[in-house]
């Protein structure tokens, strides 16, 4: 294998095993039933005692926060596969950014679809939607960030 190949596989692999997490995440084990044991006890340590409506609340919040931080990795780890599988001289193209983001919430809707068809699990629309969205926000923060690194950068 070239060092090219090489270098390819090696932003194509951490995606693919982010997306074997996320199918992982997507399962019975993973439920809300599941995860409570691990869940609640952290809740009740950072809060202090909680009444079942408070760590319903705080469990919906963590279970939230968790699709919008897997989603985000996932679409940042596709923005680099695209980026090394179509190189430009540059740092951010939508040429990267468009099929990550697509990919993204393709990933986001096979989930959702798979987690309808268990029992433990519910499959929503509205996870797909907080899903895309996490990952078009790192991609602005991609954007942001090499836009601004390549204004303050010092010219020669």
């Amino acid at each position: 294998m070239n060092s090219t190949r090489a270098a390819l596989w090696k932003t194509w692999i951490p995606a693919l095993l982010w997306v074997l997490v996320i199918a992982a995440e997507s399962t019975d084990t993973f439920s809300s039933s599941n995860t409570s044991r691990f869940i609640y006890p952290f809740l009740k340590w950072l809060f202090g005692p909680l009444d079942f409506a408070k760590y319903q609340f705080w469990n919906g919040v963590a279970r939230k926060c968790g699709h919008v931080i897997g989603y985000a990795i996932l679409c940042w780890l596709l923005f680099r596969a695209f980026r090394a599988t179509w190189p430009l001289l540059q740092t951010w193209s939508v040429r990267w950014a468009l099929p990550a983001w697509i990919t993204t919430a393709l990933v986001a809707s096979l989930d959702e679809w798979h987690q309808s068809y268990i029992p433990s699990r519910t499959g929503a629309f509205h996870d797909v939607i907080l899903d895309s969205s996490a990952g078009l926000a790192v991609l602005g923060l991609l954007f942001y960030w090499n836009r601004r690194r390549a204004t303050t950068a010092p010219t020669s």
